[in-house]
């Protein structure tokens, strides 16, 4: 019985992981994580550590009305490597109140965003030290932040992905290379884009919901 019990234990496991691997927002909320927490300070002040679940997917509330309140810079999965995979495809929707502004925490006068991104494992959040780590999708599939519901569609064959110091893929292709094979955490950032994941918050009740998260 034992026995049993633990082969169909893996076997549930297993279904869950290839759900995951067509779209991570099946992945409970509880296993993505709202930060970055980089030597034990989470960066998304005044935000939860996880998502909220919800009917599809899941949800976070914006911090509002102002800086004060807090911030949200990334939320993210281990979701393992990127080898062989060709696209991302994201779909969210933001519910936010009539007049709702959304303001870049480093640079306020540009426009809110949100990426897509990920992360080589082994990342020590050193620029100079690993300078070719972390990704962000490249500037021309940025979302600006608004109301109603969006798709973002961004191909990981795209020679002008971003790295942490401003490089493009297309002036280090065999970093970037090794960064999707070696690719531990995936997800979203939000900030502006003088800063991507730098952080935005809302100046009324919005909220965010995450409908598919396609890996391809």
């Amino acid at each position: 019985m034992r026995r049993f019990t633990l082969f169909a234990s893996l076997g549930l496991l297993a279904s869950a992981t290839a759900a995951w691997a067509q779209d991570l927002a099946t992945a409970p909320a509880e296993a993505w994580v709202i930060g970055p927490i980089i030597r034990g300070k989470n960066y998304s002040v005044g935000m939860p550590l996880r998502p909220d679940r919800a009917r599809r997917g899941w949800s976070f509330e914006f911090p509002y009305p102002d800086v004060q309140a807090g911030h949200v810079h990334y939320v993210t999965l281990d979701a393992g490597s990127l080898a062989g995979k060709s696209r991302i495809v994201m779909r969210y929707r933001i519910d936010a109140s009539r007049g709702t502004r959304f303001v870049a925490r480093e640079n306020p006068e540009l426009p809110a965003t949100v990426s897509l991104f990920f992360q080589r494992q082994g990342d020590s959040w050193s620029g100079r030290r690993h300078p070719y780590h972390r990704w962000w999708s490249p500037t021309a599939t940025m979302d600006q932040l608004a109301p109603g519901e969006h798709q973002m569609t961004v191909s990981l064959n795209d020679p002008s992905w971003t790295s942490v110091n401003g490089p493009l893929a297309s002036s280090s292709p065999r970093a970037f290379r090794d960064a999707l094979v070696e690719a531990d955490r995936i997800g979203l950032v939000f900030g502006s884009a003088a800063g991507r994941g730098h952080g935005v918050y809302a100046t009324r009740s919005a909220r965010f919901t995450l409908l598919s998260y396609r890996v391809e």
